[in-house]
């Protein structure tokens, strides 16, 4: 990681030390749904699929639209994986996309991303690429001037007109996410291996991540939440 944090410059604020961290809403599994359903609508379907990954992967905002770069994703030496990256803490994983038996882990995610590789270089993922744009190309939603207003004001737009609760934010998927992967009996070195957290005071276990970890974890949320499914209706 550079010493200079590339990312000071973009508008993201940091917390005075000692102040307690404001707690962040969490999103359902149903409420993401409905988010990702009304932003296709709306024709910012770079934004559902973001929403996505920051559910499956456990990514920060700022990291899934200024780090996560199309590179990263099911690149030629590794295609049956994705580089998930974590600047804030300086880790990477890398997340298989198949199961022991060769089964895909992210269905709904791998058709999304493979379709936006299909038509992109190089650069980042995810793009302002909605067809009432302001710029005749597609630019990246996160800007060294402005840094996430933009892409946080598109967000509460598309949270608001799906009728879903104000206080959600896109920080509230990744959140979502996590409680999930709780609901489904992660071992602390499956949230560890997923969220690529080491401090003691933030998971209790230190073990060692593997890619048999991932799996496992990745299996156990897909089977609660078809449980959850089955019990609504």
């Amino acid at each position: 990681m550079p010493q200079v944090n590339p990312f000071s410059r973009m508008g993201l604020k940091t917390r005075a030390k000692g102040t307690a961290p404001q707690e962040t809403p969490t999103a359902t599994w149903e409420e993401l749904t409905i988010f990702r359903s009304k932003a296709v609508e709306m024709d910012f379907r770079s934004v559902a699929t973001a929403a996505l990954v920051a559910w499956e992967w456990l990514q920060r905002e700022e990291h899934v639209f200024g780090a996560f770069d199309i590179r990263h994703y099911r690149p030629k030496e590794r295609p049956d994986s994705v580089c998930v990256v974590h600047p804030k803490t300086s880790e990477e994983a890398w997340w298989p996309l198949f199961g022991e038996t060769g089964e895909p882990l992210f269905p709904e995610l791998m058709a999304e991303l493979d379709e936006i590789k299909s038509r992109t270089i190089s650069g980042l993922v995810f793009r302002r690429d909605h067809k009432h744009r302001k710029s005749k190309v597609p630019v990246p939603w996160i800007t060294p001037k402005n840094g996430l207003d933009y892409l946080r004001s598109t967000v509460k737009e598309i949270i608001r007109a799906a009728g879903l609760r104000d206080e959600l934010s896109f920080a509230s998927f990744r959140h979502g996410g996590f409680t999930e992967g709780a609901d489904s009996d992660w071992t602390d070195a499956e949230l560890r291996a997923a969220g690529r957290h080491r401090s003691a005071r933030q998971l209790p276990t230190y073990a060692k991540r593997t890619r048999k970890q991932l799996i496992s974890a990745t299996e156990k949320r897909r089977a609660e939440r078809t449980k959850a499914v089955g019990l609504s209706e």
